[in-house]
């Protein structure tokens, strides 16, 4: 790889309500801040209204509610003359289809069927019909709707071309000689003959695969690539691909010396493919970063409380077997079906294949490599169902041939299942301890040791050093800061469970799960409105599934979910425990912060600041994670730090921002100091609560499980042991030498450090 690599990354939600021109404005506070890269979300012109993005209708265009071409004219000019550069996100597998009209694509092939230039750009299915457009009402009447108007169909606001020479009759007659049906919206799960992303039929997946597919909806991109807009790419969703490696090899063909990080969501212990790319989008180092701050030694006590409150006995491994198994025959039926189609002759090939997905131990394989996960897969689904062990055999003697159709597709399928059966269900429904539910994360391990920490950093180091690494993104289910406070509840479980089990039977919900979550999560990000966390319990009672859904909302359970929050709210008793509660963990909290913040942006890869989070950020699941960002305040706070104010840790955050500029702005400014890693273990009684390394000319030093440091009577004799050079601490402007450093007079103004070496 051409280490081409940026110091730090700035991710921004660029968006409708916060243009092109708007991010310009930006540019001097990042250049400030210490950043190499603002790293936007996608600029390709979107379907109308969208705040993210990943619906792209025009690869050839960037989005005129962003500002279009001038504005990313504009932005680039700016980012130029403060010497930064930009990373661009974006999105091959698929393309937004909600207003066909306005995507040329799509409209063609509804109009021209498989006679269009384009009908090899989607992945359709053509042997089953006509395309599938599930937008109806569900009605039997819903066609009567239909109306012939200018040349086109009209279904209320939706617009569909009429093919040449098709215009006459009725609007149902008209319809029916169409290259498309429209049908109920309901019949898309279980009939859609087009491959969606996840479970979205407004997006329909894109075979870039082809060349020429490739081609057309890059070369918009890559003109910013050549003509240095953009000097990084952040690749959206490979999991979708058909051919991620092929892929990647042609977009690394294009852009030799790009930096380009993949949004791979790998699980523990998982390694990235051997893909030309310079690593992940950094999940893998979230898992990491949240778990070395969480005490393992009580993960007995929350398995206790878990089944106090709510009488789940059900293992992790067993609810996600469950919803996965849901998932793949429910709202992925019609992707099972294509699949199955493929395996005609063999008996329970639906249910069998089902299985596998179920089973399958990581989003999916990469056929050759990974073929392990399948054979793990193949010996726990015929485990779990042995009348099915002739099909399985059957379909894996031909799943594990990479160039079997089946195959192919089968390893596209089980990046659905997993996402829409982990990441949206079974994360809200065992809550357990919901500092682990996070994307990457495996909630059945409840933390992480110093020595894994060091051991994987080291692997990281050598193997991906090019890789980012995160704390927070726009898809993470809790702001890093909400995590952080989280993980002192590890540390009091005592205390937790005498307030929650009170809370609970005070404030009742007829899912206790659900109500553990929403508890966890109300003591992690309080003081939140009462707007914000009524928004957020409905959205994981729908993604839970229990007792309410997207499809089937239950009023009455919804009704007892927003009486619960009101009365957190309204009973003033009740308010008055909660705020102080969370006030007895909000200080330990704040230590845990700053110590993951130093660690990840010091840490072996390429680290990322999500905007905003400079500050605290107590923000919950998109779109709560979404809303507008206070940057005069940020600026007003670094302009005070950088006058040579100290700021206290206190509720401003202003320590954290204190902490991220200093470190941004030396990785920038020295890389050289960035370039080993080797652990450092601090010696005496409280040694095991300090985590550190060397990383060749800086020492990190971050506090963990601060509440059990004061109970052991703070720091005592503990000490690093130096080489002798004489040091400078970046924070504090401190200076020590010797070859013993005492930790509690390093430690003493902040619960972290960066020492440099004179």
């Amino acid at each position: 790889m051409p280490d081409n690599r940026p110091s730090s990354t700035y991710r921004v939600q660029v968006r409708p309500d916060f243009p092109l021109h708007v991010t310009a404005e930006l540019v001097d506070y990042l250049a400030d801040l210490g950043v190499s890269h603002l790293y936007s979300a996608p600029l390709l012109t979107a379907a109308p209204g969208s705040e993210h993005g990943y619906d792209v209708v025009d690869h050839l265009s960037v989005n005129p509610a962003l500002g279009g071409a001038d504005g990313l004219l504009h932005l680039s000019r700016a980012l130029k003359a403060a010497g930064l550069g930009l990373v661009v996100d974006i999105v091959p597998n698929h393309a937004g289809i909600a207003v066909p009209h306005l995507n040329p694509t799509w409209w063609d092939i509804l109009r021209r069927g498989q006679k269009s230039d384009y009908a090899h750009f989607y992945d359709i299915d053509w042997s089953r019909g006509r395309l599938l457009v599930p937008v109806l009402a569900d009605s039997p009447d819903a066609l009567d709707d239909l109306r012939a108007e200018d040349g086109e169909l009209r279904y209320f606001d939706k617009r569909f071309p009429i093919a040449d020479d098709t215009g006459d009759g009725t609007p149902r007659e008209i319809h029916d000689r169409q290259y498309y049906e429209l049908v109920n919206w309901t019949r898309g799960d279980t009939e859609l003959n087009y491959r969606r992303f996840f479970a979205i039929t407004d997006l329909a997946g894109l075979r870039v695969d082809d060349p020429e597919v490739f081609d057309a909806t890059h070369a918009e991109i890559l003109r910013w690539y050549r003509e240095g807009i953009a000097q990084g790419i952040r690749v959206d969703h490979p999991d979708g691909l058909r051919d991620p490696a092929g892929y990647f090899a042609r977009l690394r063909e294009a852009a030799p010396d790009a930096w380009i990080v993949v949004e791979k969501i790998l699980e523990p212990g998982e390694r990235l493919p051997a893909w030309p790319v310079d690593g992940s989008t950094g999940y893998d180092a979230m898992c990491l970063l949240n778990g070395v701050f969480v005490d393992t030694g009580t993960e007995a006590f929350f398995d206790t409380l878990d089944h106090h409150l709510t009488g789940v006995t059900t293992s992790w491994q067993d609810l996600v077997h469950q919803a996965k198994y849901t998932v793949a025959t429910g709202c992925l039926a019609a992707e099972l079906t294509r699949l199955a189609d493929l395996a005609p002759t063999v008996e329970d090939a639906p249910r069998a294949l089902a299985e596998l997905a179920a089973c399958f131990p990581v989003y999916r394989s990469y056929l050759p490599a990974g073929s392990r996960y399948l054979a793990q897969a193949r010996s726990e689904a015929g485990r779990r169902r042995p009348h099915l062990i002739s099909a399985l055999d059957q379909l894996t003697a031909r799943l594990r041939n990479p160039t079997d159709e089946l195959a192919i597709r089968f390893q596209q399928f089980t990046g659905a299942v997993m996402a829409k059966g982990v990441e949206d269900n079974a994360f809200y429904r065992w809550t357990r301890f919901v500092a682990r539910n996070e994307v990457g994360s495996d909630p059945a391990r409840f933390g992480t040791t110093p020595d894994e920490f060091h051991e994987a950093a080291l692997e990281r180091g050598q193997e991906w050093p090019g890789s980012m690494t995160a704390l927070a993104t726009h898809d993470t289910k809790r702001g890093e800061d909400v995590r952080a406070r989280l993980a002192v509840l590890a540390e009091v479980p005592g205390d937790w469970t005498e307030v929650v089990r009170r809370w609970t039977r005070f404030a009742p919900l007829p899912d206790p799960s659900l109500a553990h979550l929403i508890w966890q999560v109300t003591v992690g990000a309080w003081p939140i409105s009462r707007e914000r966390l009524q928004a957020y319990a409905r959205k994981a009672a729908r993604e839970a599934g229990t007792g309410t859904s997207w499809l089937r909302p239950d009023e009455s359970f919804e009704t007892a979910l927003r009486q619960m929050v009101d009365r957190i709210y309204d009973d003033p008793a009740l308010h008055r425990e909660v705020t102080d509660f969370a006030a007895s963990i909000t200080p330990p909290g704040w230590s845990n912060s700053l110590g993951q913040k130093l660690l990840q942006l010091t840490m072996p890869g390429v680290p990322d600041v999500y905007q905003g989070t400079e500050l605290w950020d107590h923000s919950l699941v998109d779109p709560d994670n979404r809303r507008p960002v206070d940057f005069a305040e940020r600026r007003a706070l670094l302009n005070r730090i950088d006058d040579g104010w100290l700021p206290p840790v206190d509720a401003t955050g202003a320590a954290k921002l204190l902490v991220a500029s200093r470190v941004l702005r030396l990785r920038r400014q020295r890389p050289e100091l960035f370039g080993s890693y080797r652990p450092v273990y601090a010696e005496g009684r409280a040694g095991h609560h300090a985590v550190a390394f060397d990383r060749g000319g800086v020492v990190a030093v971050a506090t963990r499980l601060p509440i059990g440091l004061s109970r052991h009577g703070s720091w005592g004799d503990t000490s690093l042991s130096l080489d002798g050079h004489s040091w400078t601490e970046v924070f504090t402007n401190t200076s020590y030498g010797g070859n013993r450093l005492p930790v509690a007079e390093l430690l003493h103004t902040y619960p972290v450090a960066l020492l440099v070496k004179e």
